[in-house]
């Protein structure tokens, strides 16, 4: 198999697990990446050179200024595959594959794997349960929203990820009042019904446009009860064959079909109504964050991030990709800020412990065993220990932090 050189490119720290596995395949691996994380533990044995860019105010890099290096740069390097390790960067990722001639996601489909309002537009016109939910172009919209949908309602910015920056209303009058403190910046923002209910996601590898993995989760505690309550983070992997296991894996096909994937590693998520109605809510051309990759693995015995690299190699060199073999077993995760800058995670001996989170001021485990029952006993022991010895919160942000 001939050389190649890929470029990963993330303004956060992730993804060593994919350029291990890339650069193990034979690849060189380049990374693209903001100048605060120079520090960070990357896999430097397997990167060949890392490129550092500055950040602005807002955490964001001067497009122009990379798209003139990176010219340079490829007056003598030839980049064969870009890929996004990070949600935040898969537009200007897809930006520099259009302007640069190389092959994958381009601008229209990320943004189906990215705009919030670009991807339930898309999953409507397919015929797929979304809340309802209007932009906030038109002021006539807005008003026939506000007047037609019950409330409470969610403000939720189109492109961030997880979440951040939504907030809840409960009112016409609350509506415009935070619509008109967005100033210029309201039609980067969508309104939609809050729908209470059980959360879920598909966490996928696709190939060739067919999904090739699925495994199905529920959260414990949703991403937005977290964010917004100073709550405790857990997750648990779903019964193969169950109710909802079969029903968002079949609209998590429905989705990645629809919106054109052709390969990749993909995160999405879904909300069963307390009617027992089903609606697809974001996905994104990624391997999900919080450490739910290494939740999967456990159950599963599939590494993502690796999957994901070898992915991308097979398809740039139309060859066929074989998923390993699959396992069958169930884990949960854990997760929560700690008021302890190191919280001393060895004294926690059960078996069923299969990893402990290492990162300052934070306390996370994933458990693994054959019997769910299990995994349900250790998430509702643990959820106590951590919010009695260990738990901490912070405000819900407002903008994506590393």
């Amino acid at each position: 198999m001939p050389m190649i050189n890929i470029l990963c490119i993330s303004r956060f720290y992730k993804g060593n697990d994919f350029m291990i596995c890339a650069k193990e395949q034979g690849a060189n691996v380049y990374l693209l990446t903001s100048s605060k994380l120079k520090d960070e533990p990357w896999a430097f044995d397997h990167i060949t050179q890392v490129y550092y860019m500055p950040e602005d105010k807002n955490g964001e890099w001067d497009m122009e200024n990379l798209i003139n290096g990176l010219s340079y740069t490829m007056r003598t390097l030839r980049f064969d595959i870009l890929v996004s390790l990070d949600d935040f960067d898969v537009e200007n990722t897809a930006h520099l594959r259009e302007y640069f001639r190389i092959d994958g996601m381009g601008e229209t489909t990320a943004k189906h794997f990215r705009d919030k309002l670009a991807m339930r537009m898309k999953a409507e016109e397919q015929g797929i349960p979304v809340p309802e939910f209007s932009a906030l172009f038109h002021d006539d919209d807005i008003n026939h929203f506000a007047d037609t949908v019950p409330v409470p309602w969610l403000l939720k910015p189109r492109s961030q990820a997880s979440a951040t920056g939504i907030t809840k209303v409960h009112s016409k009058k609350e509506l415009w009042k935070a619509i008109d403190a967005l100033g210029d910046k309201r039609h980067q923002y969508l309104v939609e019904r809050f729908t209470p209910g059980d959360v879920f996601h598909v966490d996928a590898l696709t190939y060739d446009y067919k999904v090739v993995f699925a495994k199905s989760s529920r959260y414990l505690n949703t991403p937005f009860e977290v964010a917004h309550g100073g709550g405790i983070f857990r997750s648990q992997t779903l019964e193969n064959n169950s109710k909802d296991a079969k029903a968002i894996i079949q609209m998590n096909e429905n989705i990645i079909t629809c919106f054109g994937m052709r390969y990749s590693a993909s995160h999405t998520e879904f909300i069963k109504s307390q009617n027992g109605e089903y609606f697809f809510l974001e996905t994104s051309s990624r391997v999900g964050g919080a450490n739910l990759a290494e939740m999967v693995q456990a159950a599963t015995g599939i590494n993502l991030w690796a999957e994901w690299a070898k992915i991308e190699i097979a398809s740039h060199f139309d060859k066929k990709y074989k998923l390993p073999k699959v396992e069958k077993s169930h884990a949960g995760i854990i997760a929560s800020l700690s008021r302890f800058e190191k919280p001393d995670l060895k004294k926690f001996k059960d078996k069923e412990i299969w990893w402990k989170l290492d990162k300052k001021h934070h306390f996370g485990m994933i458990f693994k065993s054959d019997n769910m029952a299990k995994i349900n006993d250790l998430l509702e022991k643990y959820v106590k220990v951590v919010q009695t010895d260990y738990h901490a919160s912070l405000p819900a942000p407002t903008r994506p932090k590393s």
